[in-house]
C-alpha cells in the first residue's frame, strides 16, 4: 500500500525530518518485486536502516522502506556454522544472536548501527575486523531484472569501507541477505586493540570469551559514541584518509605525535578523529548541527538541525582539514 507524505524522522539515524511523497512498506521479496516493476529503473529510493545516510531534502520519488527479516543456520560442521541474515534484521540485535548462541567472529562489531543488508556495501568495520573477514556471500535482486544473483566474497570486491556495490554495481542492486561464516568452538579473538585490552584490564579479565570482548567493545562505544536514540548521528562521518608517509612527514614536522597505522612502506592511515580535533572541530556546533563532543569523527543533530545544515559542517571541516594537514575527507556517509 502506497501512503503519502511520511516523515522519515524515524527511518534515519540522524533524525531528520524530510519527507516522503510516497512511501511503501516492503515485507517480502514478491512484494519488493511487485513495487519495482511498477516504476522505472533508479526511479526509487531504497531505505533499510537509515544509518549510513544523510537526507538534504524531501524526496520526491517513491520510497521503498524494507523489512526483509529472518535467521537462518545454512550448514554446519563441528568447528564452524554457516548462518544466514535477512538485510532488514538490526545488525546490533544479529550480533547478540550470534553470541547468545557462541558463534564467534562478529564481537567486534557489536553495537554498529544499522541493518544486516548495508554491511557488505560499506564493508562496517572496528578494532582491527571487518564484514570481509566472516562474510560468504550474499544474495541481491538485480533491479533491472529482477534476477537474484549470489555474490562471493570475493566478487564483492571489498576495500576498506568499500565494495562493488558502491563503485561499478552502484545503484544496480538491492541486498536482500548475507550469509556468514563463524566458528562454534577455538574462537580467534582480536584483542590486540589497546582500548579494548585497557578495558578488559578494567574489568579484571585475563581470559576473554567472546561476550566479554563484545561487553569490552560495547562499554567503549558507548563512552565516546552518541546513542542515535538519543542524540540523532550516523556513527563516523568520513573515513580515515590512508596518505603517502611524505604527507606524514610534513604533518610531523608540526605535530611529532600525529597518530597512525602504518599500511605499508609508502602510505599510513590517519585517523579523521584526530584530524578534525586538531583543526578544532571538536564539540563544534552551528545551530542544531554539530560535532560530538566526545569523538569528533561523528557529526549530530541536537535536535532539529536540517540535512543540509549537517552537509555544510562538512564540508567545512573538509576545507580546514585540507588547508591545514593536505588531506582531504572522503564522507563514509551517503549524502542524498
Amino acid at each position: 500500500m502506497i501512503q503519502q507524505n511520511i516523515s522519515l524522522k524515524k527511518y534515519n539515524t540522524f533524525g531528520l525530518d524530510v519527507i516522503a511523497k510516497q512511501f511503501i512498506a516492503i515485507n517480502t521479496i514478491d512484494e519488493l518485486k511487485k513495487a519495482i516493476q511498477n516504476y522505472t529503473v533508479k526511479d526509487f529510493f531504497v531505505l533499510s536502516g537509515g544509518s549510513n545516510m544523510l537526507l538534504t531534502n524531501d524526496i520526491e520519488i517513491p520510497v521503498l522502506q524494507l523489512n526483509l527479516k529472518g535467521i537462518n543456520v545454512i550448514k554446519q560442521t563441528e568447528d564452524h556454522i554457516w548462518v544466514e541474515a535477512a538485510a532488514s534484521e538490526v545488525w546490533h540485535n544479529f550480533v547478540m544472536w550470534t553470541i547468545e548462541h557462541n558463534y564467534g567472529g562478529l564481537e567486534n562489531l557489536s553495537l554498529i548501527p544499522g541493518h544486516v543488508g548495508t554491511t557488505p556495501v560499506q564493508n562496517i568495520g572496528a578494532y582491527g575486523v571487518e564484514i570481509k573477514d566472516t562474510m560468504v556471500s550474499c544474495k541481491a535482486l538485480n533491479i533491472e531484472t529482477l534476477e537474484i544473483k549470489k555474490f562471493s566474497n570475493q566478487d564483492c570486491q571489498f576495500g576498506y569501507r568499500e565494495s562493488i556495490f558502491k563503485k561499478e554495481l552502484k545503484n544496480e542492486y538491492i541486498i536482500l541477505s548475507v550469509v556468514f561464516k563463524l566458528s562454534k568452538q577455538y574462537h580467534v579473538l582480536h584483542t590486540d586493540y589497546g582500548v579494548i585490552l585497557n578495558e578488559l584490564e578494567k574489568q579484571n579479565i585475563t581470559n576473554p570469551t567472546i561476550k566479554d570482548v563484545s561487553n569490552a567493545v560495547i562499554s567503549i562505544r558507548n563512552s565516546k559514541l552518541p546513542d542515535p536514540a538519543k542524540i540523532g548521528n550516523s556513527g563516523s562521518f568520513f573515513k580515515n584518509p590512508i596518505v603517502s608517509t611524505t604527507i606524514l612527514k610534513k604533518i610531523q614536522q608540526s605535530y611529532p605525535n600525529v597518530p597512525h597505522y602504518i599500511i605499508d612502506e609508502e602510505e599510513v592511515k590517519i585517523p579523521a578523529g584526530w584530524l578534525i580535533e586538531t583543526a578544532g572541530f571538536k564539540g563544534y556546533r552551528v545551530g542544531d548541527a554539530g560535532v560530538h563532543e566526545k569523538q569528533a569523527l561523528v557529526l549530530v543533530n541536537y535536535g532539529n538541525a536540517k540535512g543540509i545544515e549537517i552537509k555544510k559542517l562538512s564540508e567545512s571541516i573538509q576545507k580546514e582539514v585540507l588547508a591545514i594537514f593536505n588531506i582531504h575527507l572522503e564522507a563514509e556517509v551517503n549524502i542524498f
